[in-house]
């Protein structure tokens, strides 16, 4: 049997994988799928142009008819869509009806906000223009940095679940105004004249008044959201690309976010191209080739961006190592935290040390207990809660202060709304906002004042967490014996984004109806479908491994990338040769950014649920579907279940 000590002294002992770096990691992965020559001479910031994408004269053409994975036709669900709706929003898979949310979101967020957010992305564009301009005039990083994170924090604001605040939006938006201005001056300052000096057209020559009222920002964001741009392209297929880019490109800046919070960036893998696909994205041109092109560069981008932020956690906290966590509460004072930003937990962690308050990490938080670094601090006791969705009852039964670092956060109820605090791009109207600093003092005197646990819950429950790609490799000989024995049949991935759709159920019946002899890899808070399954806890294969493997984060989705390269590497074979199934949960743009570094990386067979994406138009999804075989998740987890042990 393989225990959780055996697996913690086969990293231990482990060097070479105890630390993989980022630019070692990101080299093995590039070259692997040709984006760059594998060479000694790889550095951690490679010139630019040194990186290149399938292009599209690889892609079939468009089909013009309709796939039979497609649950409604693109122009019949345009056709449901009111005359100049209050809002338009259908950047996540819970949109209504599966068409798009004209009224309300489904995630809370109003009208106004919707309008606002449109009109700060139209602005990320306008800025990222000029950073390319500024770049090509020879500004230097340093000179960059505001207008770079800037970018990040600002379109990161964007995602679903993270910023319900108008205000806090305007002020992004009054932000990239000045921040155009001072690249216009940093681009005079370099003496470079002529017609190519400043980028030019409508969104580089965007002006707005700091002083403009919310209601006109709402109606200038009115006029550059999807209808107005989807009419100015004049084609449905290239603006579901820019759709498709556009969610994507807000992931990666989310990710890029989480990197600069712990003191990562790379300007020329990141940070650059991020800034010439909002360049690209600023056009109205019906551009197929060039926006597929872009589409799949998103997911190329992505990569070194997981592959930074992998190196920023395992290389900030320790490479993690499996643990086993206490998913009961304790006796005590008590502060829980929510979100993605490990930089945010530490420092609270740090803060706390010696005043009798107990952490506790929820939703996405829960990997932090894996790292070495994490676990010094005895007060960091466990875990409370499942997933996003399930917050309004769990954040109402936590008798202490919640702090909400990242998405995803829901309009909170009255029974917790003095206790909730959000920081850093999470913004909600009425509700406590720590500045950037981490200074966790007046979340500190909330936790004193409040009752706490009156008692330690019963039973205790525990889940493992820990196990990146550098706990997993050293048992990947153990996996292939037992492979290559028949005491493995399959590898399943289940995991993503989670949701409210009772659909989602799939993916726990689908995880249970694998057979006793495979192996579950799952990450992101859609592991939560998974890790609470009675039937798999403790679960193991005969040689003892574990049969649920808790990989971390959404982002983590890394460390599956790089078993499966390393599995196919040992194997002698191509990644879409090994006994691999994947289900991925779908919901926000995170995981359309993880879903397109899987395309960039030519994985197939992926099963994406519960609905597709509604921006997809036929023609793009056909074309999704015959170059990768993309597919929905069945209706039947267990009918799916036959075709994937047979490899479909």
């Amino acid at each position: 049997m393989i225990s959780t000590r055996r697996l913690f002294s086969a990293v231990a002992s482990s060097p070479s994988l105890r630390r993989v770096k980022y630019a070692d990691q990101y080299r093995a992965l590039a070259a692997a799928t040709s984006a760059v020559p594998s060479s000694s001479s790889y550095s951690p910031v490679p010139p630019a142009g040194q990186f290149h994408i399938a292009r599209a004269a690889a892609i079939p053409p468009l089909c013009r008819t309709t796939t039979t994975t497609t649950t409604r036709s693109f122009a019949a669900s345009a056709s449901l869509i009111p005359p100049n709706p209050a809002m338009l929003c259908r950047q996540c898979e819970q949109t209504q009806d599966g068409i798009a949310c004209t009224t309300l979101g489904i995630c809370g967020k109003t009208a106004e906000v919707s309008n606002a957010q449109d009109a700060l992305v139209h602005v990320v564009k306008c800025v990222s223009l000029w950073c390319v301009a500024a770049r090509r005039a020879g500004v230097t990083e340093e000179e960059l940095r505001d207008a770079n994170v800037w970018s990040l924090r600002s379109a990161f604001s964007t995602l679903t679940n993270v910023n319900f605040d108008e205000e806090r939006i305007a002020e992004y938006l009054k932000e990239g105004m000045q921040i155009k201005k001072d690249l216009m001056g940093l681009i005079s300052s370099k003496g470079v004249v002529g017609a190519d000096a400043f980028p030019t057209g409508p969104v580089a020559d965007l002006t707005l008044d700091p002083s403009m009222s919310c209601s006109d920002l709402e109606e200038f964001g009115k006029s550059v959201g999807i209808l107005a741009r989807q009419a100015a392209m004049k084609n449905d297929d290239c603006f579901s690309l820019t759709e498709i880019a556009t969610a994507g490109a807000k992931g990666v800046s989310a990710y890029a976010s989480h990197c600069y919070q712990l003191g990562y960036i790379d300007e020329a893998n990141i940070i650059a191209p991020l800034h010439e696909v909002w360049s690209k994205l600023a056009s109205d041109e019906p551009d197929l080739e060039g926006l597929l092109a872009t589409t799949l560069r998103v997911g190329e981008i992505n990569l070194a961006t997981l592959a930074l932020l992998d190196e920023a956690h395992n290389g900030t906290y320790g490479a993690a190592v499996p643990t086993e966590v206490r998913m009961t509460p304790v006796a005590g004072k008590c502060i829980l935290v929510s979100g993605h930003d490990m930089g945010d937990l530490y420092a609270l962690l740090v803060q706390t040390e010696g005043k009798g308050i107990n952490v506790y990490t929820h939703g996405e938080m829960l990997p932090a207990h894996g790292y070495p670094e994490m676990k010094k601090f005895p007060h960091l006791v466990g875990n409370y809660g499942t997933a996003w969705q399930n917050q309004k009852i769990e954040f109402a039964t936590f008798p202490g202060p919640v702090v909400v670092t990242t998405n995803c956060i829901q309009e909170p109820r009255k029974k917790y709304r003095d206790r909730i605090w959000a920081m850093n791009e999470v913004g909600v109207s009425n509700v406590k906002h720590l500045p950037d600093g981490r200074d966790f003092t007046p979340v500190i005197e909330q936790a004193l004042k409040c009752k706490g646990f009156a008692s330690d819950a019963t039973p205790v429950k525990y889940t493992t967490v820990g196990f990146n790609h550098r706990a997993v490799l050293p048992l990947a000989g153990e996996v292939i014996t037992a492979a290559q024995e028949g005491q493995l049949s399959r590898i399943f991935l289940i995991g993503g984004c989670d949701g409210t759709e009772s659909e989602r159920s799939y993916y726990t019946d689908l995880a249970e109806s694998t057979p006793d002899d495979s192996l579950i890899l799952t990450l992101g808070c859609a592991k939560n479908r998974v890790i609470h399954s009675e039937k798999l806890r403790g679960a193991t294969l005969s040689n003892g491994i574990p049969r649920v493997l808790d990989m971390g984060q959404c982002n983590d989705s890394y460390s599956a990338v790089v078993v499966a390269m390393e599995l196919a590497k040992a194997l002698n074979c191509g990644i879409n040769d090994l006994p691999l199934s994947l289900a991925i949960s779908h919901l926000e743009q995170k995981a359309a950014a993880v879903l397109l570094t899987l395309l960039h990386l030519g994985v197939k067979n992926i099963r994406l649920g519960p609905r597709l994406p509604a921006y997809i138009t036929p023609g793009i999804l056909q074309v999704l579907v015959d170059k990768y075989n993309l597919m929905p998740v069945g209706a039947d987890a267990k009918e799916d279940l036959k075709l994937m042990m047979e490899g479909k």
